[in-house]
């Protein structure tokens, strides 16, 4: 199993959940970092445009790229609700592989775990190599790594989430299974999102992987990419890290 399986599966449930869990409370941050780019900004895994588009309202202009067809079909209807059409610029590509001239961008952002997904060195080291190529001299690369996967503890098809109102406008439940590969160091998710009641229940099935990052791995790794690292943040609002803080961001730059 790669990072990327399992995305298409989840894009009809992934905004739903993520309104129930990080929300917008990273939005703000992302929108002052655009403000402080003198230029487009690049989102790496931008999904159905859960970040792309407020920064875009917010005045920036996005490039968001992403693997997923379903998901980017998502932010392309979002677009278009929207009317940012000429602000927001969406890519299909792998991000090991960026598909863009070098020195394109002064900021390249990558929220919310994304870089996560990429479960084996070989992918990281290529995805950081790419983000350093398309920065500008002095741009600045944030990444935000989800710091609680460790802490999962493993269980099986519980009901994690629900709601009386899912995306179809049905009653939806969310059955989750976690295991933990510590050796290797991936959180796996087996999800199950049911929507509807009884027998008109309709069941969706999909299996999400994500490793764990520390935040010195991170560090020696981007330095590995010729990215000098300027902040450890623990908050959104720009407070500084420590291994209790809820949020691990990260901000490089380019030399």
């Amino acid at each position: 199993m790669e990072g990327w399986h399992g995305w298409d599966e989840y894009a009809p449930y992934y905004d739903w959940e993520n309104a129930q869990t990080v929300g917008r409370r990273d939005i703000e941050f992302w929108c002052r970092m655009a403000q402080q780019a003198d230029g487009p900004v690049l989102e790496l895994g931008c999904g159905t445009g859960r970040v792309a588009l407020p920064v875009a309202k917010n005045g920036a202009t996005v490039v968001g790229i992403d693997r997923s067809a379903p998901m980017l079909d998502r932010a392309r209807r979002r677009v278009r609700r929207s009317r940012l059409g000429a602000r927001v610029k969406l890519v299909r590509g792998d991000i090991r592989h960026l598909p863009f001239p070098d020195r394109s961008f002064p900021l390249v952002m990558a929220p919310y775990g994304i870089l996560q997904s990429l479960l084996v060195d070989r992918d990281l080291t290529q995805t950081l190599a790419a983000v350093a190529r398309v920065l500008e001299r002095k741009g600045v690369f944030g990444l935000e790594l989800v710091a609680d996967l460790p802490a999962w503890d493993e269980y099986s098809k519980r009901v994690s989430m629900r709601g009386k109102k899912g995306p179809s406008g049905k009653p939806i439940w969310l059955i989750e299974s976690v295991k933990q590969d510590r050796e290797r160091r991936i959180t796996r998710f087996e999800q199950e999102f049911v929507e509807g009641r009884g027998r008109a229940a309709v069941r969706h099935k999909f299996s999400l992987a994500f490793r764990t990052l520390t935040v010195p791995q991170m560090v020696r790794q981007l330095e590995k990419a010729g990215l000098e690292v300027g902040a450890l943040l623990g908050d959104y609002q720009g407070g500084p890290w420590d291994l209790r803080a809820e949020v691990w961001i990260i901000l490089a730059r380019r030399g």
